[in-house]
């Protein structure tokens, strides 16, 4: 039986992908499950498993190639196995081969997209691949099984020879360019990050940019968090941390000030009544912005939860278009990274952003008196042509108070 492979339906906001790599050759033999290519949406990347044992005896769209939703990229044949003949050409005739046996299904290793990535860098074979033990879901090679295999591999000086061959085939796939004993390296922007750099320009280029700052005294969040740390963890599964504090705070601002929650559509302000929180994460391809939604109805608990598995599924690239489109207000942290200033820019169509930075140990004066106090600025980015400076500094000045004066976690429902 012949089977078509096809794009996955995209969202609405998602209009074209990008085929990646195909991880099987014309000829060679599938099972199904296994992911036979990566396709990659400006938003995340998708894997398009098989759908049936079999051989892809056609592929119709090449790595590297723009496709649509439900565009037929590929053909499997279930009913055949691949054969080898002195012309090379595959047998179709289903009579004259044998069907795929149990035991000599293909043990080809599947690899998560981070991962695949550090392998393309290194230049790693699919039998060294295979090698791998994967630690992953389905047995599946995650970048840390990747990260030790490499650790333990054996380094240039313990290798006697390489053929010229092999090193004018690395030199040729990584693209390198020799200008006076200066290398240079040519590497296509991944869908992701031309689409990150698409909106950034379109948000210089369109809004009306202003950054607004203030400082906040985080003991009081930082004292809760140790006197319910542990009793919030037992309780909820989940580690206290510092970002459902920043949420909450973020929430009370919007409501106080609706125009902050707002976007710019022509002439028209659009005022958003519900809160559907952006939350920046670093993955492995760029930062992406998963959506925490109607976040003013969540618990610090259900932000904690969402904000950890947002971080651990953006590592993995498992991250949807659904969560990963729309959006009232985003949150940026650059103090994970150690930043202690900075001015982000606006994620649009939103009208501000929060910038929140590392918290460090500052001199600051309380009552006429030099105290030590762990501080961390805060800036407001916002879209000067709907937002006036007395709604963001106010806004900014509810942020710092919620911050200062926060509510016990363990008060919620």
């Amino acid at each position: 039986m012949l089977i078509e492979v096809k794009v996955p339906q995209l969202s609405e906001s998602v209009a074209e992908a990008t085929l990646i790599s195909w991880h099987k050759k014309q000829g060679e033999k599938v099972v199904r499950g296994e992911n036979l290519i990566d396709i990659e949406t400006d938003k995340v990347v998708l894997e398009l498993p098989a759908t049936h044992d079999g051989m892809l005896i056609e592929i119709l769209k090449n790595d590297g190639a723009t496709v649509k939703s439900d565009e037929i990229i590929a053909k499997i044949e279930t009913e055949i196995t691949s054969t080898t003949s002195n012309d090379s050409n595959l047998s179709l005739n289903p009579s004259a081969v044998e069907p795929i046996p149990e035991a000599e299904r293909p043990v080809t290793k599947i690899l998560m997209p981070a991962a695949k990535k550090i392998a393309e860098e290194q230049q790693l074979k699919q039998d060294e691949i295979n090698l791998i033990m994967g630690t992953g879901r389905d047995g599946r090679i995650t970048k840390e099984d990747i990260a030790n295999h490499l650790k333990n591999k054996p380094q240039a000086s313990d290798i006697t020879s390489i053929p010229d061959s092999t090193l004018t085939k690395a030199a040729n796939l990584m693209q390198l360019v020799s200008h006076d004993e200066k290398l240079e390296q040519r590497v296509p922007m991944t869908r992701l990050r031309m689409r990150i750099a698409e909106r950034l320009v379109q948000s210089q280029s369109t809004a009306a940019i202003l950054t607004t700052f203030n400082e906040v005294n985080m003991q009081a969040v930082i004292d809760l968090r140790t006197r319910y740390k542990d009793k919030f963890e037992k309780e909820h599964g989940v580690k206290l941390g510092f970002m459902s504090f920043f949420v909450k705070a973020v929430v009370a601002a919007l409501k106080k000030f609706p125009v902050i929650n707002a976007s710019v559509d022509e002439n028209d302000i659009i005022y958003h009544h519900y809160y559907d929180i952006g939350i920046a994460v670093a993955s492995p391809r760029g930062l992406v912005v998963p959506i925490l939604r109607n976040a003013d109805q969540l618990t610090q608990a259900e932000i904690e939860k969402q904000i950890t598995d947002f971080v651990t599924r953006a590592q993995n690239g498992k991250l949807t278009i659904d969560e990963l489109s729309g959006g009232t207000f985003s949150i940026t942290n650059g103090g994970v990274f150690g930043s202690m200033l900075s001015t982000p820019i606006i994620n649009p169509p939103q009208s501000a952003i929060l910038g929140i930075h590392a918290t460090k140990e500052r001199p600051v004066v309380e009552n006429g008196q030099i105290v030590i106090r762990p501080m961390n600025y805060l800036a407001l980015s916002y879209d000067h042509r709907i937002i006036d400076g007395r709604e963001a500094v106010l806004s900014l000045v509810t942020i710092k108070e919620a911050l200062e004066y926060p509510m016990s976690p363990l008060f919620e429902s």
